[in-house]
């Protein structure tokens, strides 16, 4: 036979006075407006540093990396970033790379009527006090002949070289197709 299970007895009057009750609901009440605004908080944060991430080195700051997602099959992908030079000296964007893809390189597009135009560049210049942007449709980082294709979600390792501040790490968001430029 199974050992008897304890029962408890109620007293008529609750063990610490009549308002106890009225008490402990609202101790819980606020319990969960509190619970409620930190979860709040949490989200907003995360929210804005999916958004606005950005790397600082030296004067120079790159923010928002973003890439395109890549349809099933694609063999390349661009990135984009802007980089924001707060220093006296101009600086130059000399090189870029990534395991993502066999290679990267810079590029720019052009329109020449309706005939869209990509050429290879050796180098973007960063001015002093300025800012240089790489997005669609201009500038831009050339992903070829990708190890898999980009799909939203994806974070990928993107190493920029500057002619002074050196190379400079930054993780790339793969952002939906419809992606237009950096936040």
């Amino acid at each position: 036979m199974p050992p008897a299970t304890p029962r408890l007895h109620r007293s008529a009057a609750p063990p610490h006075g009549p308002g106890f009750r009225a008490h402990a609901a609202s101790i819980a009440a606020m319990q969960r407006r509190w619970a409620t605004r930190l979860l709040a908080a949490a989200g907003l944060l995360a929210a804005l540093a999916a958004a606005a991430h950005s790397v600082t080195s030296g004067a120079l700051t790159i923010g928002h990396p973003f890439a395109r997602e890549t349809p099933p099959g694609a063999r390349t992908g661009g990135a984009y970033f802007t980089v924001v030079n707060a220093g006296k000296e101009a600086d130059t964007l000399t090189a870029v790379a990534s395991p993502a893809a066999a290679r990267a390189s810079l590029h720019t597009m052009t329109m020449d009527g309706t005939m869209m135009k990509m050429r290879s560049i050796a180098s973007l210049p960063v001015p002093a006090g300025g800012t240089l942007t790489l997005a669609p449709g201009g500038y831009h980082v050339m992903l070829e002949d990708l190890a898999k294709p980009l799909v939203k979600g994806d974070r990928i390792p993107l190493r920029l070289t500057f002619e002074k501040a050196g190379a400079v790490d930054v993780v790339v968001n793969v952002e939906s197709i419809t992606a237009a430029h950096p936040h």
